[in-house]
């Protein structure tokens, strides 16, 4: 039962072409969102489409992959783990952002 500890597992469409990092470290960053569907019918017997975005960020090789092969509308599979973090936005509110850290990827699609 420890796998499933901090565990999401996503399939949806890529909302943007990533982002990509090349860090002073060497290490290399990709930011993207992807969009997941939900779809059922109302009491009223009318088809509804729920869209959920998440923000997904893939470090080292993973980023390299997607650097190369995912760009926007590429439906991928997510395999990773829930991270939360906080910033001072320009108002010096504090902010909060939750991310899904990709450690598996899969290409899915044509």
């Amino acid at each position: 039962m420890s796998t499933l500890r901090n565990s999401v597992q996503l399939i949806g469409h890529v909302g943007n072409d990533p982002e990509i990092v090349n860090l002073e470290s060497g290490k290399k960053l990709a930011k993207f969102s992807i969009a997941t569907n939900e779809i059922y019918k109302n009491q009223k017997g009318e088809k509804i489409t729920n869209t959920q975005w998440h923000n997904i960020v893939a470090w080292g090789k993973t980023a390299e992959i997607v650097e190369n092969y995912v760009p926007k509308g590429k439906e991928v599979g997510i395999e990773g783990k829930l991270t939360t973090r906080s910033y001072e936005d320009k108002d010096g509110q504090k902010r909060y952002i939750t991310e899904v850290v990709c450690n598996e990827l899969l290409l899915l699609g044509k």
